[in-house]
């Protein structure tokens, strides 16, 4: 069969539908209903997704020339209004904990069987989307929720546990600003939010609603109310599509940009016919913190691992989060607890452990709804502390009546350093999880942390700013800047310069093949070549994965 596959939709003389790729199983969901039905999503939605990209193109120009973040002038009227969103169907009322990742099959079995109260399936930041992995995920999902998905890998099998001990199924297409490149409508791209999410609800929304489990969605990186309004008509028109109720399909939206920090009221307000929370997506707000102040020079941030929740600008994020989302009747979701088990070395796995357990802690008493973990082996630790401090399924009547944040708390900068090994890991997280992305793998344990997107683009966006604007005024930012705008420099007083780049790319190899089972490790070369222009370039790519996606297939 050839390699390209042409289904057309409407006769030869009217505009098609071509899907220009192969994978196993494709045919059952690429009807030419599904076909039609995606078709009909794009010709209706395209436009406005572009004109929502071209505004976030021209907001950041804005940011650029020195403006900052704040709240919106002519949605003052929502902030202030009393209003709530619709209430959380049953499946949706207790989340204390969720579990992530991504969604082969092996994956969905064991989430859906985790003992986790929800299973995020992630088509977004953990999925690296080569068709392959699309077309596997949509089966895989389609097969769970009819109850026949099996697996075998190793010599052992692997099946799902009956409905009712399964978590609830939540699933998050990729974003606004990402494309489905091997789908084609009139000859233009689809937009992969519309192709997750349309073709999840078109095999699956009627199963899921008959036994009141959604379909639900999580809706990543917003950054206007705008934005979550192109959501709200989408998932109209798809109810309508489907002869599903207005409001059937419920949503919870991460709360990852910065921009999108200042207008959760409105997001909320344009969607309030079906929202359920919103989510504290603490690693891509981190990202977006550094993106959208990328030439701030008194906002740059020190290493990652110094960039905690306890920081007054992601502390000011969390509590205006819980306190917005109760005052509307809303669940607030925490972060990723992303530590993974350390099997080899028994102290470090109860470190570890003990961090997780002092985030969930922080969490729970700021009055957080749930949390998210990325390993099954964290429920458990995530499931006690949530238990002994949450006795009823949430906590929406904690209204943090207490917190004023104003927008100079949610742009306040903190103060740490670089050093030696967290510039060098930086480095090796970029080229690591990329060389994995480009092989197909968009989950990938480093460091005995699973990486994703999310925590790459961190590491990848402070490279870029920490080269391009080193001068720092006095007494803002990493170390180097006490003495009134000096270069930046490591804590040993290294300066931070591209030399310093390079030599971390050249040794990086010799290092890295001294590893066995490296996901990704023939395409290595390749990740650092494209880490290494990216970083060169004199303007900040606004997603890491927005070039390597041409890579893919």
């Amino acid at each position: 069969m050839s390699a390209v596959m042409q289904q057309q939709v409407q006769p030869e003389t009217e505009p098609r539908v071509e899907v220009v790729a192969r994978a196993a199983g494709q045919e059952v969901l690429l009807t030419p209903e599904a076909l039609e039905f995606l078709a009909d999503l794009h010709r209706r939605f395209e436009p406005v997704r572009q004109a929502r990209l071209a505004a976030r193109r021209a907001r950041q120009q804005a940011f650029d020339a020195g403006a900052l973040p704040d709240f919106r002038a002519d949605t003052a009227h929502i902030r202030r209004g009393d209003w709530t969103v619709a209430p959380a169907p049953a499946a949706l009322r207790d989340r204390r904990v969720e579990i992530t990742g991504p969604v082969d099959p092996k994956m969905v079995i064991n989430a859906l069987n985790s003992g986790a109260n929800c299973y995020m399936a992630d088509f977004e930041d953990a999925t690296s989307p080569t068709w392959a992995n699309l077309v596997t995920g949509q089966l895989a999902l389609r097969a769970a929720i009819a109850g026949t998905l099996t697996h075998e890998a190793g010599g052992k099998r692997y099946a799902l546990r009956p409905q009712a001990e399964q978590a609830v199924l939540i699933v998050r297409p990729r974003g606004w600003h990402l494309d489905e490149k091997h789908v084609r409508v009139d000859g233009a791209r689809l937009a992969g939010a519309l192709f997750d999410a349309g073709l999840f609800c078109f095999h699956n929304a009627q199963a899921l609603a008959a036994r009141d489990r959604g379909p639900y969605l999580y809706l990543p990186k917003l950054e206007s109310m705008e934005e979550a309004a192109l959501w709200e008509a989408v998932l109209a028109r798809i109810e309508d599509r489907l002869t599903l109720p207005r409001g059937q399909i419920k949503v919870t939206v991460l709360i990852e940009t910065l921009p999108a920090a200042f207008e959760m009221d409105e997001i909320l307000h344009a969607l309030k016919g079906r929202a359920v929370g919103l989510n504290c997506g603490r690693w891509d707000y981190i990202f977006s913190y550094i993106k959208t102040l990328r030439r701030h020079r008194d906002r740059v941030l020190p290493e990652r691992g110094q960039v905690t929740m306890v920081q007054p600008f992601l502390r000011a994020y969390s509590e205006l989060l819980i306190q917005t989302c109760h005052r509307r009747g809303a669940h607030a979701m925490g972060g990723m607890a992303a530590q993974i088990p350390i099997a080899h070395d028994p102290q470090a796995n109860a470190e570890a452990l003990a961090r997780v357990r002092a985030d969930k802690l922080r969490e729970v008493t700021a009055g957080h709804d749930g949390t998210w973990v990325a390993h099954p082996a964290l429920i458990p630790v995530a499931r006690e502390v949530f238990d002994a401090r949450m006795r009823g399924p949430n906590q929406l009547h904690v209204a943090r009546e207490d917190v004023h944040v104003e927008a100079a708390d949610l742009l306040q900068p903190c103060r740490g350093t670089v050093t030696r090994a967290g510039f060098e890991n930086n480095v090796e997280v970029c080229v690591r999880y990329l060389a994995a992305w480009l092989d197909g793998n968009g989950c990938v344990p480093i460091h005995h942390l699973m990486e994703d997107a999310a925590t790459a683009e961190i590491a990848r966006a402070q490279l870029w700013q920490w080269l391009h604007f080193p001068d720092i005024p006095a007494g803002q930012g990493p170390s180097g800047a006490d003495a009134g705008g000096e270069p930046l420099a490591l804590d040993d007083g290294t300066p931070v310069d591209f030399a310093l780049f390079e030599r971390a790319l050249i040794t990086l190899p010799s290092r890295l093949h001294a590893q066995t089972g490296l996901p990704g490790a023939s395409r290595v070369a390749e990740a650092i070549g494209l880490l290494d222009r990216l970083t060169h370039a004199e303007e900040l790519a606004p997603f890491l994965t927005l070039p390597a996606y041409e890579r893919l297939d």
